[in-house]
Order: C-alpha cells, then structure tokens, then sequence
C-alpha cells in the first residue's frame, strides 16, 4: 500500500514520543534522569530507552528541542484563533513563561548536558526568534506595533522571564513584563 506506515515503524515513534513525554515530565522538577524509571513510566524496555537515546545528554536534548518545537508550533494556531496582540501575550503568558516556570529542571539538566560534548542546538534560539517574528509581523499588520521592532530584541527582552521565581506570584510578574514590553513596541 503507498503511503502506509508499517505498525512497527508507527510503535517506534510512539515509543520515541512516549520517552520524550516521561523524560520531560520527569525534567521538570529535577535534573537527575533515570533510564530505568523513564523505561518503566513510559512502559517500555529500558533497551528501547538506550535505542532511542544512548546517552542522558541526548535525551536532555531531545526533550529541550521537543519543547522548543512545541512553543513554535503553537504560534499559527494562537493567531488564528486571537488577535494578533492577544495571541502575543497568550504565547508569553500561557505557553512561554509557563514553559519557563515548569522546566526548572531542564534548565539545570540542560546546563550540565551543555558541559559535555554535547552542545545546546543553535536551531532552538532561531525557532523561537523566528516564533517571535511571527507575532511581530502579525501586530506590525494589524497596525499594533512599530514597523521598525527587531525580532531578536523583543525575544531579549523575554529573557527577563528567566528571573521570574515559580514559587512567587510568576503570572503576575509576567503580565507586568509583558505590558512593560508591549508598551515598547506599540506605535508613538
């Protein structure tokens, strides 16, 4: 049959998917990473675990890029469901910041993955300006925002999200950046 996925190839992505899923629940309160609980949680072997991923680096990595992946993805769905400028501060507010205050433990993971040979992909940085270019261009449209607004700028002033603490009132904090941020880029 053309284009029909064998059942064993389909296990293997859901497999693959269902260890991200774990590695990722398990990552976002601490940065320690057991192949054994992961395997068993994700009801696999724990030799398809060491398939998919060899090392504890490249399965740290595979989860960052997953949720990368998934920050971006969200963006057209977010605008064609809101106004350009709601669907910027929900992309902050509700996926971004959450994403943040929800994967401390990544964070740490991703920083000793980052020491070894392994290194942080270059791609992720670009996937998340490139999201951030998205909802400019979107404003920029509607006649929200400056025309002049640079991408990576308003993605730097994100950042201030990483000093937000998630035991705080974070949602809070993260509308007050946001406003301080949109008031930046709106028209004079």
């Amino acid at each position: 049959m053309t284009g029909s996925v064998s059942p064993r190839r389909a296990d293997t992505r859901r497999n693959h998917e269902r260890i991200l899923a774990v590695a990722a629940e398990s990552l976002s309160c601490s940065a320690e990473l057991s192949f054994n609980a992961i395997a068993r949680k994700a009801e696999v072997g724990v030799g398809t675990v060491y398939r998919h991923f060899p090392t504890p680096e490249s399965l740290i990595l595979a989860v960052y890029e997953r949720e990368v992946r998934h920050l971006v993805d969200v963006v057209p769905r977010l605008l064609a469901e809101h106004s350009p400028e709601d669907a910027f501060r929900t992309w902050i507010s509700e996926y971004l910041a959450h994403y943040m205050m929800t994967k401390r433990g990544l964070a740490d993971a991703l920083t000793v993955a980052t020491k070894s040979c392994e290194k942080l992909p270059a791609n992720a940085y670009e996937a998340l300006a490139g999201a951030v270019s998205t909802l400019v261009a979107a404003n920029v449209a509607a006649g929200n925002v400056r025309d002049d607004l640079n991408p990576q700028t308003v993605l730097r002033g994100l950042a201030g999200l990483f000093y937000l603490n998630p035991a705080d009132s974070w949602r809070e904090h993260t509308a007050d950046l946001t406003d301080l941020i949109w008031n930046g880029m709106r028209k004079a």
